[in-house]
């Protein structure tokens, strides 16, 4: 089947409609169930560590299960993995509300997030699949860039007022009616997108691996999303434990990081058509840089503020829709053939560099204060622009 099949006529916002909800959800059933981790060793009746097993498999299953889903998904096809994984991340929600002692809940936690990675996978791989050589490729994955950011921030507040107002069952439940629906609309709308070229080999992943445009734009990708993932780990105790906001003086202020992504993202699309990928991507890096300057001056010269750390980050979130709207296509564009192997190995290295990365540089660094989130968008904006200039180096003409 063709990657390009009529099957697949839509407009770009009946596609966003169709392939939003499950990038949405994957990340919406980490963040809607923190505000009750608290709570659960109690109401299951087991130890926290128990409890924070919940978090990390999740976690992990999120960014490794891609590794199994995307092969699948280049052999058997893209529409089988996403049904297939919506429904058993529906049927897992349901059944964690029903959960009453700690071994039950973790393990449909585990299934919950098998089938998150699954429907990620296979949304990506179709949005590579239908998209790659076409200008909406950038307005999607910036689109998505940038609602992600959304979700960290209201994601805990929904589930506070879930939890408050229906209990916390009502969080499970409300992941697993949100889901039915898409599930429901992927059914009747969403066609088989695969290659009839994709042939899965047993080293699928080896020429990914040797590739120096795949790291380059994988790490720009981790530099991305590693420096929201800081600055939403700092962001409460700076603003919160240090600044004295309230909780709601918090969240606006957070959410002004995702309305400038927002607006970027209008651009995106001719920023991209003018600068190219990799033009696009080194823009993306230098306003990381300047962003954590920003930072750093203003955590030598004053206490802080709204102006020394968030407004700084503003920048940041402009370098981070840049390199978004850019990333999969630069680091997938040598890999039709097997996009869905290409696409788990890029989230999943991603994942692994955003957690490991962004936690040492909380833990490492004062968690209470804008150094993590400088340094871990300073030093990965180096590494990117480092690589950048070795991709050109290897492409330039020989004389």
């Amino acid at each position: 089947m063709s990657s390009k099949t009529p099957a697949w006529a839509t407009s770009l916002p009946t596609a966003l409609l169709l392939m939003a909800p499950f990038d949405l959800l994957a990340s919406l059933a980490m963040d809607i169930y923190l505000p009750v981790v608290p709570a659960m060793p109690g109401i299951l009746g087991t130890s926290p560590a128990v409890v924070q097993l919940t978090l990390s498999l999740y976690m992990v299953m999120l960014g490794l299960g891609q590794m199994i889903f995307g092969p699948i998904s280049d052999r058997i096809g893209r529409r089988p993995v996403l049904i297939g994984g919506a429904l058993l991340f529906a049927s897992a929600s349901f059944c964690l509300a029903l959960s009453a002692t700690a071994i039950p809940f973790v393990i449909l936690r585990f299934l919950q997030a098998i089938g998150a990675s699954a429907a990620l996978v296979a949304t990506f791989a179709t949005v590579r699949d239908v998209y790659a050589e076409r200008p909406e490729s950038v307005v999607i994955y910036s689109l998505f860039s940038a609602m992600l950011a959304f979700v960290p921030a209201l994601g805990p507040i929904a589930g506070a007022l879930l939890a408050d107002r229906f209990g916390w069952r009502a969080i499970f439940v409300t992941l697993g009616v949100l889901t039915v629906p898409a599930l429901l609309h992927a059914v009747v709308r969403w066609h088989e997108t695969r290659p009839a070229a994709a042939v899965p080999t047993r080293g699928s992943f080896l020429p990914l691996l040797r590739s120096l445009p795949f790291w380059t734009y994988t790490l720009g990708f981790s530099a991305a999303m590693g420096t929201f993932f800081v600055f939403f780990s700092t962001a409460p105790r700076v603003l919160i434990d240090r600044a004295g906001y309230s909780e709601l003086e918090f969240s606006l202020a957070f959410a002004t990081a995702a309305f400038a992504m927002i607006v970027t993202t209008r651009f995106a699309k001719h920023f991209v058509a003018r600068w190219g990928h990799s033009g696009t991507l080194v823009r993306g890096m230098a306003m990381l840089l300047i962003g954590a300057a920003l930072l750093g001056i203003g955590q030598v010269l004053g206490r802080p503020s709204f102006w020394s750390f968030v407004a700084p980050m503003w920048v940041m979130a402009v370098g981070i829709v840049f390199t978004g709207s850019v990333a999969a296509n630069g680091a997938l564009a040598d890999f039709g053939d097997r996009a869905g192997s290409a696409v788990a190995l890029y989230f999943c290295i991603q994942s692994l560099i955003v957690s490991i990365g962004g936690t040492l540089a909380v833990i490492g660094l004062r968690g209470d204060t804008a150094w993590p989130l400088a340094v871990y968008a300073s030093a990965m904006a180096v590494i990117v622009q480092i690589a950048l200039g070795c991709l050109r180096h290897r492409d330039r003409p020989q004389a």
